[in-house]
C-alpha cells in the first residue's frame, strides 16, 4: 500500500479543464490526493511562438481552472521555471508516487515529456502519458503500407471511418493537500508584457462550453454556406478552446454528432463539412508528428532552397495592416486588435505575404503564432505551407489568390473591411474590389497598394519555375 502521505500529480499543460480530461481522470483514479500543477514558462518580453493575446487568454483560463478545481476539492498549484526542475521539487514535496499528463502533439512538448520520463525513472515515480489532444493519434491513421499519409483526402477517408472515443465522466474528488505552496495566479506581467487591450473571446472552460453549445445549435448546420465569408458569424469560434483544452475534442465530436442526428439533410451537409475540418486539424498533427522537419523547412522537398526576399518595410506594412490592399489590411488589423483572424482571410494574407511580397512563409508563421490566441503549431505551419505552395497537399504554386477578386467573392459589400479599416468606412464598395487606376488612394489616410498584384504574380511564377528547372 502507498504511504498515507503519498499523492499523485496531474501536470496541466494544454488541457485546462476538469470535464473529460483523460490524465486528470486517471490521476484521480488512484484514490490518492491529487496535486494539479501548472508550470509557467520563464522567458521574458518576447517569444517567437507566443505573445500578449495568447498569454492573457492563458492566464485568465488558469483563473477559471483554479475555481473549477475547487468544486472537486482540488487546488491549482502554480509554479514557474523549467518543467523538469519544478516537477522534481514538487514530487519531493508532495510524496508523489505517480505523475499523469496529457501528451503534447508538437516536438517541443515531446522533448520535455521525454525529460520528465527520465526524471520519474530516476526518482522511482510512475509516469503516465495519455492521448487526449486528438480523436486519433498520428500512428492510428496510416496507409495500407503502414506509412503516414501525405495527402488529406485519403487520410480523411480513413479517419472518418474509424470509431471515435466517447467523452469521460467527471473525475472524483481530488483532495489536494493544503500545505503545498503555490505562486499566485499569473498575469502577463510575469513575462514582462502589458495587458492587451481590445475585444477578446471570453476565457475559461464554462465560456468554451457556451461557445460549443452555440456552434452545434446553429452555426455548423450552415457551415458550408457561411464559413468563407468573414463578415458573417459563420464559424464555430472554438479553435482557441481546442488549443488550450478548455473543451475536449471528444466532447466536440460527440456534440456535433448529436446535432447531426437531429438536423435536416441540408444541415447534415454543413455539419459534415465541419467534421472534415476536425479531420484537417488531426491531419496536420499527423504531418508534424511524422515529419517534424516541417517547422524548419518546406514539406515538399522540391521547393527547399527557394529564394525569398529579406523582411523589409513591406513586411512591416503587412504586419500593421498598411499594405493598401483592403482585405489584407482588414485581416491584419483584426489580428492585432483581437488575437483572431477569420480563416479565409488567413489564407488571403498568407498567400499575399509569400506570393506578392515574396517573403519566407516562416516569417509569417512566427508572426501569426505570436498574435493568434488559437495559434496551434501544427495547423499554423500547415496553413502557411499550404498558402506558400510548399506543404502537404498544398495549393499548387501557380494558384495565387488575387486579393481584389477574393474581396469581390467573399466581402463584396466591404462589410468586413470597413469593420477593421475605419479609413474606408465611407468608401463605396466598388472601390474596394480593384486597384485604383487613377494613381490616387482609395481614401484619405489610406496608402496606395504597396505592389502591383499582377506583376508580383508573374514574378512568383517565374521564381518557382526557375527553381524547379534548376533542381531537375
Amino acid at each position: 500500500m502507498p504511504d498515507a502521505s503519498a499523492s499523485v500529480i496531474h501536470w496541466f499543460r494544454r488541457d485546462l479543464r476538469i470535464a473529460d480530461n483523460t490524465a486528470l481522470s486517471r490521476a484521480a483514479g488512484h484514490g490518492l490526493p491529487v496535486v494539479p500543477v501548472y508550470i509557467l514558462s520563464d522567458w521574458k518580453v518576447s517569444h517567437a511562438w507566443t505573445g500578449p493575446h495568447r498569454q492573457h487568454f492563458l492566464c485568465e483560463s488558469l483563473v477559471s481552472l483554479a475555481k473549477n478545481l475547487e468544486t472537486l476539492e482540488g487546488r491549482l498549484i502554480v509554479r514557474q521555471g523549467h518543467a523538469v526542475a519544478e516537477l522534481r521539487k514538487l514530487i519531493v514535496e508532495s510524496g508523489t508516487v505517480a505523475l499523469h499528463f496529457n501528451a503534447d502533439p508538437d516536438p517541443f512538448g515531446k522533448a520535455m515529456e521525454n525529460a520528465v520520463r527520465r526524471l520519474c525513472a530516476e526518482l522511482g515515480v510512475e509516469c503516465h502519458a495519455h492521448a487526449d489532444a486528438t480523436l486519433h493519434g498520428a500512428d492510428e491513421v496510416l496507409t495500407l503500407s503502414h506509412l503516414p499519409y501525405r495527402v488529406y483526402t485519403p487520410y480523411s477517408r480513413n479517419w472518418l471511418n474509424l470509431t471515435k472515443p466517447s467523452p469521460l465522466a467527471k473525475p472524483v474528488p481530488l483532495r489536494t493537500p493544503r500545505q503545498i505552496a503555490s505562486l499566485p495566479m499569473p498575469t502577463v506581467k510575469v513575462w514582462g508584457l502589458e495587458v492587451p487591450t481590445g475585444v477578446f473571446v471570453e476565457p475559461g472552460e464554462r465560456a468554451a462550453r457556451v461557445r460549443l453549445k452555440c456552434a452545434v445549435a446553429d452555426k455548423i448546420q450552415h457551415y458550408a454556406a457561411k464559413r468563407d465569408f468573414p463578415a458573417e458569424n459563420g464559424t464555430s469560434r472554438i479553435s482557441q478552446d481546442l488549443r488550450y483544452g478548455l473543451v475536449s475534442i471528444r466532447t466536440v465530436y460527440a456534440e456535433t454528432m448529436r446535432a447531426r442526428a437531429a438536423a435536416s439533410v441540408g444541415g447534415q451537409a454543413g455539419i459534415d463539412i465541419f467534421i472534415k475540418e476536425l479531420a484537417w486539424r488531426e491531419f496536420y498533427f499527423a504531418i508534424l508528428h511524422h515529419f517534424p522537419n516541417v517547422l524548419d523547412e518546406e514539406f515538399n522537398a522540391d521547393w527547399r532552397g527557394l529564394p525569398w526576399d529579406e523582411p523589409n518595410e513591406r513586411f512591416e506594412a503587412w504586419k500593421q495592416g498598411r499594405t493598401g490592399f483592403p482585405i489584407v489590411d482588414a485581416g491584419m488589423r483584426e489580428l492585432l486588435a483581437t488575437g483572431f483572424m477569420h480563416n479565409r482571410v488567413r489564407m488571403i494574407t498568407a498567400m499575399f505575404l509569400t506570393k506578392d511580397l515574396h517573403i519566407d512563409w516562416k516569417q509569417g508563421e512566427s508572426w501569426f503564432m505570436q498574435q493568434l490566441v488559437d495559434g496551434e503549431i501544427a495547423s499554423n505551419n500547415g496553413g502557411w505551407q499550404w498558402s506558400a505552395g510548399t506543404g502537404a497537399d498544398a495549393a499548387p504554386y501557380f494558384r495565387i489568390q488575387n486579393p481584389w477578386s477574393q474581396t469581390a467573392r467573399y466581402d463584396p459589400q466591404g462589410l468586413y473591411i470597413k469593420r477593421w479599416v475605419p479609413e474606408l468606412a465611407k468608401t463605396h464598395p466598388s472601390r474596394l474590389l480593384e486597384a485604383p487606376k487613377d494613381g490616387q488612394p482609395i481614401a484619405a489616410d489610406y496608402p496606395l497598394p504597396c505592389v502591383d498584384h499582377k506583376a508580383e504574380r508573374d514574378r512568383t511564377l517565374a521564381i518557382f519555375k526557375r527553381h524547379r528547372e534548376s533542381t531537375r
